[in-house]
């Protein structure tokens, strides 16, 4: 067990699974008391038990995101069994999207109120708790499609954008109180769910190994860590910043992704045998 986030509670909104999970278990690996939140109960008392386990500390509290009184409960049970709030990562995601002719109404609503609506109203409820206790570090996952548009994301893409500029936003209005905000920008990690959609699909696993100036794309302890820094006081003169984490995708020019893709699987195909149409 390390000691970077000792002596303090840490909130994570979201899925019991992927990179919400890592990141709480990360969290208690360095000391912090960790309350998780998330779907289904069962598998968010499981990732409960699997830190004990491990050493850390933790505890679930079910709570829907998209209600404001549940966010608000959520709090107050972090507070309640901890004593305290010093982090909150607000981390949860809806992913119906698609391009602005087919996106569904219903669905754009419930993209923007499960990620922008969460971020705030987790924060609305967070921060007067953190202010009273002399400061914390809130932190919202974000993505690089709030940095650059993506195919058939109109909603995803539009929502992790607002995401950013909240972050920023709230940085400036809290700064004061020794509250720092910040967006973890993740590029392709390979979760859970990710891992058997590869098995599904080998053709995106090869286009993703090319086009990923680092080769590959990253890991959930990878994410993990970029978030235990940004919420720890190692980055304590950082907030309203967006840390892309993407292993080098936002950095290179489009023709440059391109010619990568391109000549790897060029590579491919004369390594063996195989010809374009095939």
């Amino acid at each position: 067990m390390g000691t970077r986030l000792a002596g303090k509670t840490a909130v994570v909104t979201g899925f019991t699974s992927g990179i919400g999970r890592a990141c709480a278990e990360r969290f208690a690996e360095e000391g912090a008391s960790v309350v998780l939140n998330g779907y289904p109960r069962e598998r968010g008392e499981e990732a409960v038990e699997a830190i004990r386990a491990a050493g850390g500390t933790a505890a679930y509290c079910e709570a829907d995101v998209r209600k404001g009184e549940d966010l608000q409960r959520l709090i107050r049970y972090a507070i309640e069994t901890y004593g305290k709030l010093d982090v909150l990562m607000n981390n949860a995601i809806c992913g119906r999207s698609a391009a602005v002719l087919d996106q569904e109404e219903s669905d754009w609503d419930e993209v923007f109120t499960a990620s922008v609506k969460a971020c705030y109203l987790g924060s609305k409820y967070a921060l007067p708790h953190m202010i009273q206790n002399g400061g914390g570090s809130i932190l919202h996952t974000a993505s690089v499609h709030g940095l650059l548009g993506g195919a058939q994301g109109a909603a995803y893409d539009s929502a992790k954008a607002a995401i950013i500029h909240l972050a920023r936003q709230m940085a400036v209005d809290y700064g004061t109180h020794n509250i720092r905000v910040n967006a973890l920008c993740p590029g392709r990690i390979v979760t859970e769910g990710k891992v058997e959609f590869l098995k599904r699909h080998p053709e995106e696993a090869r286009r993703q190994k090319y086009v990923y100036p680092l080769g590959r794309p990253g890991t959930l302890q990878e994410i993990a860590n970029a978030a235990l820094f940004l919420v720890s006081d190692e980055a304590s003169f950082i907030t309203g910043h967006a840390l892309v984490v993407d292993g080098g995708l936002t950095a290179q020019l489009q023709d440059s992704a391109a010619a990568r893709a391109e000549e790897g699987l060029l590579r491919e195909i004369n390594l063996t045998g195989e010809t374009a149409s095939e």
